[in-house]
């Protein structure tokens, strides 16, 4: 059996066509459109008639080559850039009417939830309590679990991307000043989450994502070359050394760096600021970076589940447990409740505990 999956993230998007046997995919073809998709929303974070372009053309190619690899119509989906944008349903509209593909726009804690399940197969069941942090470019997905789905999971708007416009803007490098607001915010949206990882105490804890992929390699990791199944970490004082180098650089020295991509460099450095807060106020000295990650879950859940969870997941909003890429029947561990002056609280319902601010 081939399956094939399509990821519209903020800065690319990537296709994974793979082959299944036992239930594992197995990948025969990947490919990536560098759109950079984040850097031509609106000052409202609107994508607008030109990025929704760009956008319809990548999914076009992506559908051909798909076939070309005899793969049936991708199971498309994205994230916080189309997520949070006010002109979403537009998008989404033109995507539909242009492709023909349905694109699902995935809630942040259908996100986090997905990518714990692909961070669990991979790690297996020796690696005992998860814990998982992934750096997008909108947000920070932050999950535990003890099983295959995790007990707790949130999404926070401290994506590479975000905090860099957010904080930084066009300054090259930035301010120290600017610097010690960004960590400031990222340590107080994080007050609620790391609280509760810290007191799950993992047995071990993972990250995925480009971000941090790039940041264990400029830390001293092994090249991707080596393959998935070389061992990688990444050391909370390695990311605090990191940070300094990256502090003083210009984006275009930044790429220069072993591991650090010229599309990514000018995020690195927030990148480097959020998990290094993670790490530290979760009391989480080093992280197992995890090569599976959001796409693969999406695919264990679709191989395992079936088709009509895919169909079930609804491209708008989501609201509903099993519309967040839940079991059937499982409650909401933890949702982003309200966001009030800026703190967001996190409600935990799956043991009738609540986190208290």
């Amino acid at each position: 059996m081939r399956i094939s999956v399509l990821d519209i993230g903020s800065n690319t998007v990537r296709l994974a066509v793979c082959d299944v046997g036992d239930g594992v995919p197995l990948p025969v073809h990947t490919a990536k459109w560098k759109l950079r998709l984040s850097e031509q929303v609106g000052a409202d974070g609107s994508l607008g008639e030109e990025a929704t372009d760009h956008l319809v053309k990548a999914l076009l190619a992506a559908c051909e080559m798909s076939r070309q690899w005899d793969a049936p119509e991708p199971l498309a989906f994205a994230t916080a850039v189309v997520r949070d944008a006010p002109d979403r349903a537009d998008v989404l509209g033109a995507v539909h009417s242009r492709t023909g593909l349905r694109l699902r726009v995935l809630p942040g804690e259908a996100e986090a939830r997905l990518t714990f399940l692909g961070a669990r197969r991979w790690m297996g069941w020796r690696s005992g309590p998860l814990a998982l942090f992934d750096i997008g470019g909108g947000t920070l997905e932050v999950a535990f679990g003890r099983g295959r789905t995790p007990d707790f999971a949130a999404s926070l708007p401290l994506g590479a991307n975000r905090l860099t416009n957010e904080f930084f803007g066009s300054a090259d490098p930035p301010s120290p000043a600017a610097m010690v607001a960004m960590r400031r915010k990222v340590r107080h949206q994080l007050r609620d989450v790391s609280a509760r990882i810290r007191w799950e105490h993992p047995h071990t804890a993972v990250a995925t994502s480009r971000t941090f992929q790039q940041l264990a390699r400029l830390c001293g990791a092994a090249p991707g070359r080596h393959g998935p199944f070389v061992e990688r970490a990444l050391r909370r004082q390695d990311l605090r050394r990191a940070i300094e180098q990256l502090s003083g650089l210009t984006a275009d020295e930044r790429a220069a760096l072993p591991g650090i991509s010229g599309p990514r460099s000018r995020q690195s450095l927030a990148g480097a600021i959020i998990g290094h807060a993670a790490m530290k106020l979760s009391a989480v000295k080093s992280l197992v970076i995890c090569p599976w990650a959001l796409r693969e879950g999406i695919l264990l859940r679709y191989l395992e589940d079936g088709a009509d969870w895919w169909a079930d997941l609804e491209h708008h909003d989501g609201t509903r447990a099993h519309r967040d890429g839940m079991p059937p029947g499982t409650r909401r561990s933890a949702r982003l409740s309200s966001t009030t002056g800026g703190t967001t609280r996190i409600a935990a319902t799956a043991t009738g505990n609540r986190l208290r601010p």
